[in-house]
């Protein structure tokens, strides 16, 4: 296991696979942050991380002596810190909105992500999760007929949450039908095209649509 060293610059302890480091690198991108991307797993941290973060998960982001464990918690810090571009709209209102919509997201679509994802679950379990997860895609799939990004005319964090799950698409077994999700599959191809979320990808995440 490794040790870090002193480092002058923002560090990033990301999982390559998860789509939660993911969301972050997206919006480290999107904001050209000069930052240290440091690809490891949870049982091979260095030991200076595992001791900064109690809970020793991943992602980590150290930026000076602050250390950061939860991705929101990163995504709206890294949007306050490097202002331009901004990921949330201006207004209180909108910003609310904005937050409920991650909510949603997570409570909605990941937790169905992650038992796929993992796969320690029983077969029927994953199958179910599959189909909730692409039935629910499809049914939202026409609110993208209104505007370019999820319920906005800016890319913002709720795109930076969406985008990883997507991508992982694929992976997950997961198909929308071209004739119920052209809305949503021209708004992945929106996505995807980003110059950021190419940035954004690591090898392994490259790997799953080669």
């Amino acid at each position: 296991m490794g040790v870090v060293a002193k480092r002058s610059s923002m560090t990033f302890f990301s999982d390559g696979d998860d789509h939660y480091s993911h969301r972050v690198r997206i919006v480290l991108a999107e904001k050209g942050v000069a930052v240290d991307i440091v690809d490891c797993k949870v049982d091979d941290m260095p030991e200076d991380v595992a001791g900064l973060n109690p809970y020793n998960t991943l992602p980590t982001l150290l930026d000076r002596d602050l250390v950061l464990y939860e991705p929101g918690v990163m995504m709206e810090y890294l949007d306050e810190r490097f202002p331009h571009p901004p990921l949330l709209p201006v207004y209180p209102v909108a910003r609310a909105d904005s937050r409920l919509y991650i909510y949603r997201i997570q409570r909605d679509w990941c937790g169905y992500a992650d038992t796929i994802l993992t796969g320690t679950a029983d077969p029927e379990k994953i199958e179910f999760c599959r189909k909730e997860l692409r039935d629910s895609l499809v049914s939202i799939s026409p609110i993208f007929t209104e505007k370019p990004y999820f319920m906005s005319d800016e890319f913002t964090l709720v795109d930076c949450c969406i985008a990883p799950l997507l991508w992982r698409l694929p992976v997950m077994g997961i198909e929308l039908p071209q004739s119920q999700c052209a809305p949503l599959l021209s708004y992945m191809k929106r996505i995807f095209e980003r110059e950021a979320f190419q940035t954004s990808l690591s090898e392994a995440e490259k790997e799953m649509r080669d």
